[in-house]
């Protein structure tokens, strides 16, 4: 099967390539030689879009295996570019006039993955700025065919003075390369390397030195490489792994990750972490104050006691120490004994939540006066600001939650370990069963002030309406009544619970469900909406 073709032997097997004329269509060398059948010699690649023609085989015979069933197809040498060097990219991106597809691709992308646009203002006398690269401090080569640095000691003579780099979706795979740019340009600090397949070290550790924020996401790097990595990586303070299929903390030499003496923000995003003791391994990151966990499969957490195996071997330094964002939204997470824990970390007042079974209210989840009420010290609940008048009436309506289960049942105190220094905070009274002309009466039977607002597109201008209504009135209950009050016989209702501080109205689901047990305080605002 060897290549008697000049140009095949451009290509090699795991080369980074992209379809000529299109650097955005990137794929992986898989196979060079004949296909059976066919003339020639053929390059299968493996397209990261998926967008292919087969698997790697063609009628029952396996050239390569892709990575979906469609992802694979086979192409000829002069279909395929190897790439540019970054200097020739730097004069395509910035010494060549822009077509406008080409203005439309100009963007910066945040480390969260999104695209910020870029406005040309004063386009002439910027391309004139940018044109002399000894004044470029920035620079976006985003989606250029990018494959190695070029010749290394025109870097630094062409670009001595950028700071941020932004290699997103090109061809690069060796961290030789990476090095070699680094090295070349002292002052970088920050380096965005989202969508290169970064290949496993096979020589000496790349020179990181100057980086202070390194973008890895949906590169293929794992946790060991990380380990490798971070002997490089003295001055880091932002490192960010999303998308990499992450699943387990693997340090180099100890049961703890150890280094890392700069780190503040550490992104594990979109990765397939499942049990908290992997987190627990990052304790003892002295520095670290941001932790981002979103879309993992987290399941529960928790904060250790003094005699667990995570506590420092500095007996003044706690797990977490400096922690003061940890954000938990789209994982698995369903108990509020996860929620409680916390309350333990001993500087954390950001976290988010939202999308865990514990918020989903279709779930049984609970709303956001309850997250708030249990957690002391957070600050900043799934991005939004708790403001004082929302910390102090939520709580007032935990408590009074609480203790209208009480007298139903008393062992129900165990769950709420914030209850009773709450009730004693805010001065609230038990308020005792009494014998009405129906029974007992219970502090559900109190009646609270809501404000019903029409929001359905074909109800009409409404005027809002206050009414009084028993707490134990069920959410089934309360649609009829709206029915009734806002005449809308015809038709079929669906009614929200405004909260404020939350970006989203919370639907109310559960037509069984009591006013009290939704979480409907006094004064609070429930939208009427029609179902669609």
């Amino acid at each position: 099967m060897q290549d008697s073709s000049e140009s095949t032997h451009e290509f090699s097997v795991g080369q980074r390539v992209h379809a000529s004329g299109d650097s955005h269509r990137i794929g992986t060398v898989k196979y060079v030689g004949p296909v059976e059948g066919y003339s020639g010699t053929w390059v299968g690649v493996d397209w990261d879009d998926g967008e292919g023609k087969h698997d790697g085989s063609i009628k029952g015979i396996r050239y390569f295996q892709a990575k979906f069933d469609r992802s694979g197809s086979f192409v000829r040498a002069q279909n395929l570019s190897k790439g540019i060097s970054l200097l020739e990219a730097l004069k395509k991106r910035y010494q060549s006039d822009s077509t406008k597809d080409e203005e439309d691709e100009m963007y910066v992308l945040s480390t969260s993955n999104k695209r910020v646009s870029i406005q040309l203002v004063g386009k002439d006398k910027i391309n004139d700025k940018l044109s002399r690269f000894e004044e470029l401090t920035s620079a976006s080569l985003s989606c250029l065919g990018v494959s190695s640095p070029g010749t290394p000691c025109h870097i630094n003579t062409t670009v001595p003075n950028i700071k941020e780099l932004d290699l997103t979706w090109n061809l690069l795979s060796e961290w030789k390369d990476i090095g070699t740019i680094c090295e070349q340009l002292p002052n970088l600090e920050t380096l965005n390397l989202t969508s290169n397949m970064m290949s496993p070290y096979k020589s000496d550790l790349p020179l990181l030195k100057s980086i202070r924020v390194l973008v890895l996401n949906n590169t293929s790097v794992d946790w060991g490489q990380v380990e490798l990595l971070k002997q490089s990586l003295t001055a880091i303070e932002e490192l960010h792994l999303m998308g990499n299929s992450i699943s387990r903390i693997l340090p180099m030499s100890s049961s703890m990750v150890q280094g890392f003496d700069s780190l503040r923000l550490l992104n594990l995003e979109d990765n397939c972490i499942a049990e908290w003791g992997e987190i627990m391994k990052l304790s003892q990151l002295r520095c670290l104050e941001q932790l981002y966990l979103n879309k993992n499969s987290l399941n529960s957490l928790f904060y250790p006691d003094k005699s667990s195996q995570y506590e420092s071997e500095v007996a003044s330094y706690k797990p977490f120490q400096n922690l003061r964002s940890l954000l938990l939204g789209d994982n698995n997470i369903g108990d509020l004994v996860s929620v409680d824990s916390l309350s333990l970390f001993p500087n954390l007042v950001e976290t988010r939540l939202s999308g865990n079974p514990l918020t989903d209210s279709a779930r049984g989840g609970v709303p956001r006066f309850v997250l708030i009420a249990r957690l002391a010290k957070i600050q900043i609940l799934n991005g939004s600001e708790i403001t004082p008048r929302e910390r102090k009436e939520s709580e007032i309506r935990y408590v009074r939650l609480v203790i209208s289960k009480l007298h139903t049942n008393p062992e129900e105190v165990k769950q709420h370990p914030r209850f009773s220094e709450l009730k004693k905070f805010h001065g609230i009274e038990d308020e005792r069963p009494s014998v009405g002309p129906t029974g007992p009466q219970t502090i559900g039977s109190g009646f609270l002030s809501i404000t019903l607002k029409c929001v359905g597109a074909s109800m009409g201008e409404k005027p809002l309406l206050t009414k009084k209504l028993p707490a134990t009135t069920t959410v089934g209950k309360l649609k009829n009544l709206c029915e009734s009050f806002f005449k809308l016989q015809s038709m079929k209702l669906k009614l929200f619970l405004q909260e404020e501080g939350s970006p989203l109205p919370v639907l109310l689901d559960n037509d069984m469900s009591s006013l009290m047990d939704v979480g409907i305080g006094n004064e609070s605002i429930i939208l009427v909406d029609e179902e669609s």
